[in-house]
């Protein structure tokens, strides 16, 4: 059932303290969020039916079953030792369909939902190959933000242990200086966002002439993101002989046009599901002020099972403001946003991880690509633009076939 707000019992002000004769005064001007001045665009009108969904029991869940073993693939023993280490026996659907056809040279379009496993199907091939290579750099992987760029570095450093194969990761929010350098010792693979890139390459310090292999991953966001110029100017500098790995969650007409553009006779794999994971129990919260919906939030984070928790808001201020108000309540958390240095950011996600904190405020930037494992809640405190953004915010629990919550806060309709 979905979580809905009954009753209206003494509620504590913004400050803490409570009001006398524990009363809730609905008429008390809000003081918590709001956005001022700064609009931004306006959000999608998303009817509230579409955030209530029961969830399937994961026992229900029809289970892949993969054609090979990790061990079936033509991986050096080195290779295969990493692989091993990390405990992997069986791959996932996207890693068992696409890896053979990226072993053999082809290109590549892979639709799969995000936590499916598809940064090790594009990187376990791509290692092997570059053991062989002595060409450098000859790898670029574009990804939309900075987290999933590091992420993908990390797995590639897991990979490639004791392997001599290097990596250089170029993203903005991070000393220029330092990734050019990096750039200047020659790695085998170049990792990063469009827009650092577009600045290396004007400034000539990446140079794309001998790049053998590209890989576009989250291809769908970054077209939401509006790198698409940024993305044509990149690949205009590469080799036309290349292969090519396009990795989406979805596929548009928009998205079409681009594989056209820059594949060549590829073959699509996808192992996509349902658009909303089918183990994520989806309801509403019903508020009726912005010191209600705060009062609402404190009163769900005191429960025992909400025990990891990815909150969404929807400004860079109002997300830490509210991780600020949080932490003076007792209730540990970090924020993630636009306003934090890549440093800050990947400091607050391993205190996550590490559940060092028990709550991560975020802005979209946190709905795609990053792996957090063991979510158990995600709240949309705000509600998204859109409902693909919706749909990628609660994806980050129930993933891998665990079951998760999501709860989006929704204000009280007036009869």
């Amino acid at each position: 059932m979905p979580y809905i707000n009954k009753g209206r019992s003494a509620r504590p002000t913004m400050s803490g303290k409570p009001r006398p004769g524990g009363t809730y005064n609905r008429n008390r001007r809000p003081q918590f969020g709001g956005r001022g001045g700064n609009r931004g665009p306006a959000k999608a009108i998303i009817n509230h039916s579409r955030f209530i969904n029961k969830a399937v029991a994961p026992a229900e869940e029809i289970v892949y079953e993969s054609k090979h073993k990790f061990t079936d693939f033509p991986f050096s023993a080195d290779l295969m030792h990493n692989i091993t280490q990390k405990g992997y026996v069986t791959p996932s659907a996207i890693q068992d369909q696409a890896i053979p056809h990226i072993i053999e040279g082809r290109d590549v379009i892979g639709l799969a939902n995000t936590g499916t496993g598809k940064t090790a199907a594009f990187l376990l091939p791509i290692i092997e190959r570059q053991l062989g290579v002595s060409m450098r750099p000859s790898v670029l992987i574009i990804a939309p933000t900075r987290e999933l760029a590091q992420q993908i570095d990390e797995q590639f450093r897991q990979f490639a242990k004791g392997l001599n194969l290097y990596s250089a990761i170029v993203v903005g929010g991070m000393n220029i200086d330092r990734q050019i350098r990096d750039l200047r010792r020659r790695p085998h693979v170049i990792i990063g966002t469009p827009g650092r890139m577009k600045d290396l390459l004007e400034r000539r310090e990446l140079n794309l002439n001998n790049m053998s292999t590209l890989v576009l991953d989250e291809a769908d966001r970054m077209l939401d993101m509006g790198f698409l110029p940024d993305i044509r100017r990149i690949i205009g500098e590469m080799p036309t002989d290349r292969q090519t790995l396009f990795f989406s969650a979805t596929i548009t007409p928009e998205i079409q046009g681009l594989t056209s553009s820059f594949l060549n006779d590829p073959v699509t794999v996808s192992v996509r599901t349902s658009e909303t994971s089918d183990h994520v129990e989806q309801g509403i919260v019903e508020f009726e002020d912005k010191d209600h919906k705060i009062f609402l939030l404190e009163e769900m984070l005191g429960k025992q099972d909400y025990d990891k928790v990815l909150i969404f808001g929807e400004t860079k201020f109002g997300v830490q403001r509210l991780a600020d108000r949080l932490n003076q309540s007792q209730i540990s958390a970090a924020a993630i946003h636009g306003n934090k240095s890549q440093s800050q950011r990947q400091r607050a996600l391993q205190a996550f991880k590490d559940r060092k904190v028990k709550v991560l405020v975020a802005t979209d930037v946190a709905a795609r690509g990053i792996d957090i494992p063991n979510v158990s809640h995600v709240i949309n405190f705000d509600t998204p633009q859109t409902y693909d953004d919706y749909i990628h915010r609660i994806g980050r629990t129930g993933r891998a076939g665990a079951s998760g919550k999501a709860h989006t806060f929704v204000p009280k309709r007036r009869s």
